[in-house]
């Protein structure tokens, strides 16, 4: 008989998105896999049963087994963060009053603030200094629920030993917090001031100087590319991804997320893991990439901060059988906010999405945007043991109730590591 560590028990809505290991799109978006008076066991890091009502009888509890009551509660599988900007130096709160007056990004760029501010802050800021701002923001997603999360590099913007110094942040704290990181190569974040009149050159460094340390270093998994109209043209993005791919680097894709430039057909065409971003997409780009089984990113805070009206078509995609994941894009300029659960309710508040359908954007849909599903996303026998508990009798209540933090506890590999 095989004795359980920790059993979760009583549970008045479980959350199980099971199933298979894959990306959910159409109508299996919303379906999670619901019971009620549910019970989850473990056996130390993995998932033991997950079921109905008592445990079954080839399984057993001891002396040092843990019993959570989950009574009136909701429980999920730990959330998951597939795109944020975790990694950087100082802040950009001096900015907010110029946005409120009206001031155009581009001129507040250019009297030095914007992404500029934060890549002198970060270049500036020392390794222990960006480990902990960063440790001080996972500390907050792992209180919302959250227990994966991808990391992306991109304020050197030219300097590679800043890149490089994101990257090995990025690291240690995968080595040493309860949140597991994955970590993003974004060297083509935007073009350097002195390369702004010969962009192609920049590209070349990129690809030949930039991507083969990454790779030969293992300091990311993924190569990621701002495709935008002023930033990374269709072709520069193409060769950029494309020699990331040829190292072992899988392809991501800031794309579409102002002008309908073709990112998303370009990540369609170089078989990326994800496209993220999208608010300007095409119809033609939603159509590819559900072709293709890319998982769409979008990022709602994003759309609430920067004010602009328009949010990606999140409804059209959903229709269209193309998996979308959401995240918070947490970032020191676009979305300053580590809260997951805001972005929920934002995603049924502001992208039309079903509470259902949210809850599998954040779990099974982000873990395969990071390649992770076989492992991660849903509660079944065998998988991770990352597991949420929220202070909520139902998953609309959670989504309703917005602006608060609803989490009762959270186990990761097996552990408690946060409780309220």
């Amino acid at each position: 008989m095989i004795k359980a560590s920790l059993v979760i028990e009583n549970i008045d809505n479980l959350i199980t998105l099971r199933g298979e290991n894959k990306p959910r799109c159409g109508k299996e978006q919303s379906r999670i896999g619901l019971i009620q008076g549910g019970l989850v066991a473990l056996d130390g890091d993995k998932i033991l049963y997950v079921g109905e009502g008592k445990l079954p009888s080839t399984i057993g509890t001891g002396e040092d087994t843990v019993f959570i009551d989950a009574r009136g509660k909701l429980v999920t599988p730990g959330l998951v963060e597939p795109h944020t900007h975790l990694v950087h130096g100082g802040s950009r709160e001096h900015e907010f009053k110029l946005k409120l007056q009206g001031v155009d990004y581009l001129d507040i760029l250019a009297a030095g603030g914007g992404i500029y501010s934060t890549v002198e802050a970060t270049r500036k800021a020392s390794h222990e200094e960006l480990y902990q701002q960063a440790k001080k923001s996972l500390d907050r997603m792992l209180a919302y629920g959250v227990t994966t999360v991808e990391a992306k590099s991109g304020y050197g913007i030219g300097d590679f030993a800043t890149e490089i110094k994101q990257m090995e942040v990025a690291r240690d704290l995968n080595e040493s917090h309860p949140i597991d990181l994955v970590s993003t190569f974004m060297g083509a974040h935007a073009v350097p001031r002195e390369y702004l009149d010969r962009s192609d050159d920049f590209v070349d460094i990129i690809i030949n100087k930039m991507l083969p340390l990454v790779a030969e270093k293992r300091l990311a998994v993924f190569n990621d590319v701002f495709c935008e109209e002023g930033v990374f043209t269709i072709d520069q993005s193409r060769r950029i991804l494309q020699a990331g791919q040829a190292l072992g680097l899988r392809a991501k894709l800031h794309a579409d997320e102002i002008v309908p430039l073709g990112g998303a057909e370009l990540a369609a065409e170089v078989g990326c893991i994800s496209a993220e971003h999208l608010m300007a997409i095409s119809e033609q780009g939603i159509k590819d990439l559900a072709q293709k089984g890319v998982v769409a990113v979008l990022l709602p805070g994003t759309s609430f901060n920067l004010q602009k009206g328009r949010a990606a078509p999140a409804r059209k995609m959903i229709q269209a059988g193309l998996p979308i994941a959401l995240s918070t894009d947490y970032n020191p300029g676009s979305c300053p906010s580590e809260n997951l659960q805001f972005m929920m309710s934002l995603g049924s508040l502001l992208l039309k999405m079903t509470p259902d359908e949210v809850i599998t954007a954040v779990t099974i849909n982000a873990a395969a945007a990071l390649g992770l599903e076989e492992e991660k996303g849903s509660l079944e026998v065998g998988k991770r043991a990352d597991i949420a508990i929220f202070d909520v009798p139902n998953l609309e209540y959670m989504l309703y109730h917005f602006g608060v933090n609803h989490t009762d506890t959270v186990i990761k590999d097996g552990k408690i590591v946060y409780q309220k």
